[in-house]
């Protein structure tokens, strides 16, 4: 090589040397973020993730987009998550599956080591609700029903293993009953049933029948968290009124693929707490009864590993099996 050539090949070098950095060292976000949502349009989780795909964009200055990729149990989705980049540019925004499916079905992640939580987004609960035509107004009058027709006394769920499915599993263990499980494809499917008297009764995601609940198309009887919603003050927790210690919770959680960079799962931490304390999107969580929660990704990680050993044994104890 000669002398000139050496020459220009060292300074090409030394300038790729200063750009390259420079250029792998862009702000986040240079591009648009996609929030896989593991089950099909229209559920809660898809309004949630929406919701916050919305307030994030505006807040971030960059298109933030709902991909819907659903399918056996929201294992689809979350598995498209767990290997993508870990760049945070794909992010998973997921209900209670994500905690009970390491008891019912053999994954093709690990829930614990291929993700990191970024935030919780919403808490929850579920009705214990009717069809109008039960005779029942109380949770002991509904207890006393099922008592008296062992095997007769039916609810419905959006399917094996499903939250709402091991809520009555675990409604019936602590009541003693014999409740008879009708597994349907959907939640939705599910509440129709039991608008049109198919079912006897069914836990409810209070984010999902709290408009046919005022209509007076289903009567809600009792509710499952700790304190009572903000959006049916008048509806009495099961553990108040009959069965101390039934506590049923339901959320909604923002993950990336684990080994996303610690700065980005800070700055998407930060930025979804702003998101959910808006005045704009607590009004409008609480229109469909949730409650935004927020915290740290630390928070996000315990909450995360208490409920998959909480949802473990009420689901051997209720042989579900996924569809």
């Amino acid at each position: 090589m000669s002398r000139h050539a050496a020459l220009a090949a060292a300074f090409c070098s030394l300038v790729c040397s200063c750009i390259t950095p420079a250029a792998a060292q862009q702000p986040y976000p240079a591009k648009g973020i996609r929030v896989v949502v593991p089950i099909g349009p229209a559920g809660s989780t898809d309004i949630v993730g929406r919701l916050v795909s919305q307030r994030l964009s505006e807040q971030m200055g960059v298109p933030v987009y709902v991909e819907n990729r659903p399918g056996a149990g929201a294992v689809i989705g979350t598995e498209f998550v767990a290997k993508a980049p870990p760049d945070g540019y794909t992010l998973l925004a997921i209900a209670v599956e994500f905690t009970i499916n390491p008891s019912l079905r053999k994954l093709p992640y690990d829930p614990i080591r291929d993700f990191t939580c970024v935030a919780q987004l919403t808490s929850s609960q579920y009705f214990l609700s009717t069809h109008p035509a039960i005779p029942v107004k109380t949770v002991q009058q509904f207890i006393g029903l099922a008592k008296s027709r062992p095997g007769q006394v039916t609810f419905a769920s959006s399917g094996p293993g499903s939250a709402n499915h091991l809520a009555g599993i675990l409604f019936q263990n602590m009541t003693g009953t014999k409740l008879v499980h009708v597994p349907y494809k959907s939640a939705g499917q599910a509440g129709v049933a039991l608008m049109s008297g198919e079912v006897d009764f069914m836990f409810s995601n209070v984010a999902s029948v709290i408009t046919q609940v005022r209509a007076g198309k289903v009567r809600a009887i009792a509710t499952t968290g700790l304190k009572r919603s903000p959006v049916a003050p008048d509806v009495p927790t099961l553990d108040e009124s009959a069965l101390p210690g039934y506590v049923v919770t339901g959320f909604h959680l923002l993950f990336v693929p684990a080994a996303t960079p610690q700065e980005i799962v800070a700055r998407l931490n930060s930025e979804t707490v702003k998101a959910l304390e808006l005045p704009a999107t607590k009004e409008r969580l609480a229109s469909l009864g949730l409650e935004p929660a927020g915290g740290t990704p630390a928070d996000c990680a315990k909450l995360v590993k208490t409920d998959i050993a909480r949802w473990a044994p009420v689901v051997k104890a209720g042989g579900a099996r996924p569809d």
